[in-house]
């Protein structure tokens, strides 16, 4: 069997089991494409097929270009880790803790820039298993309602408590919407301007953006899968079939310059964030312009979250090995993890089965594409031990 077509095989084995409507990929190492290709339909239920550079929706592949922002910011002197939160919004200045038991009580300290990076302010979501606070995020519909402006998300969670006191633990969450609003404040300008001007612009990311335009509604991918992340149960899967699912409500299409997140909320193409991923690998465009430079980096993929925080968990779901650095997890103890991989690779995934990653090690950048909501598949890490396996 043939090692280098490996990628090609699974995909389209995924796709022909109808668990996926398409699958698009695209992996490069030093700057040569390793692999791409691009297998199913847009929509398997009507065979229509994938139009040319199809538009997704990559949910929190958008937490990495936010970071990147914040990132550049801090680089201009216009941010620091240290900034507490309250310093841009006084209304997280005095937050409450809710204990397990129902006794609040005042925050231990002021949320800083650098838990807002790392998910340890005390936020959290609605749909993490488990956590005491997730239900009031349900009822003020925190990030669910994409129907409320920026302004509005952030009135609503100033006004609830935290799960624990920040910095005491790893808790995914809704933190790097609140640092979009930090980029917001620190540099006087909007958040979908901020990622245009300094990631899209440089990068040449043309079809990257919190809305698609009428010009490009047909190439929108439609989502198959649920249609809200609340009705997300990882402990307690169903099986996967191609069920059509609305999400506008949620992630709507058709609303510039009132949708905009800092966790969610990008649209983007195969080929564009495959520029941004390669970008990580040395922070500097294909024309060799500095984006984001080495030192910053080398701060962004390193782990910070002490032993007693790890492994890095998305609700009940561990990522063993990996701890996390700025915005994105990092590979730490590959004696842990239970995928192939590299020590300091790092990246992120979407919740609609997007994924990327970044190999220092081995000068490897790779994009998978997708637009199923909730799956507990693991179609990322059978595509990268693909990938891995034909390495020489």
């Amino acid at each position: 069997m043939d090692r280098y077509t490996q990628v090609d095989r699974i995909a389209q084995r995924y796709v022909d089991a109808n668990r996926f409507s398409n699958i698009e990929w695209h992996v490069e190492r030093d700057g040569t494409t390793l692999t791409r290709g691009n297998v199913g339909y847009a929509d398997a239920l009507n065979k229509v097929p994938v139009p040319e550079q199809a538009l997704y929706r990559i949910y929190s592949m958008t937490k990495p270009i936010v970071t990147a922002v914040a990132l550049i910011l801090i680089e201009r002197g216009q941010l620091r880790l240290y900034d507490p939160l309250a310093k841009y919004d006084r209304r997280f200045g005095q937050m409450r803790v809710l204990q397990p038991d129902g006794q609040l009580l005042p925050a231990a300290r002021l949320i800083t820039v650098e838990d807002l990076m790392t998910h340890r302010a005390g936020f959290t979501y609605e749909f993490i298993t488990g956590c005491h606070i997730a239900p009031l995020y349900e009822r003020q519909r925190i990030s669910g309602d994409g129907e409320c402006d920026f302004e509005e998300m952030m009135e609503r969670l100033s006004r609830l408590p935290l799960a624990f006191h920040p910095g005491d633990r790893f808790r995914y969450s809704v933190a790097t919407d609140v640092l979009g609003w930090v980029c917001e404040k620190a540099s006087g300008q909007a958040l979908d301007e901020l990622v245009q001007q300094l990631i899209f612009d440089p990068l040449e990311m043309v079809d990257t953006a919190y809305h698609v335009p009428e010009s490009k509604q047909a190439r929108l991918m439609p989502m198959f899968g649920i249609a809200d992340l609340s009705e997300f149960l990882p402990l307690n899967p169903v099986e996967q079939t191609l069920k059509p699912a609305r999400v506008e409500r949620m992630y709507p299409s058709d609303k510039p310059g009132v949708f905009r997140r800092g966790g969610h909320g990008l649209f983007s193409t195969l080929n564009d964030y495959s520029k941004f991923a390669r970008m990580l690998l040395d922070g500097k465009t294909a024309d060799g312009a500095t984006v984001l430079s080495r030192k910053t980096l080398e701060l962004m993929r390193t782990n910070r979250l002490p032993a007693a925080q790890r492994p890095v968990r998305v609700g009940m779901l561990a990522l063993p090995g990996f701890g996390f650095g700025l915005g994105v997890r990092v590979l730490v103890d590959p004696g842990q993890t239970m995928n192939l991989g590299s020590v300091g690779e790092f990246g992120w995934s979407g919740a609609a089965s997007t994924y990327f990653w970044v190999d220092p090690v081995e000068r490897v950048s790779g994009v998978f594409m997708t637009q199923y909501l909730g799956s507990t598949l693991p179609l990322a890490e059978d595509l990268r031990t693909a990938v891995y396996q034909q390495l020489d």
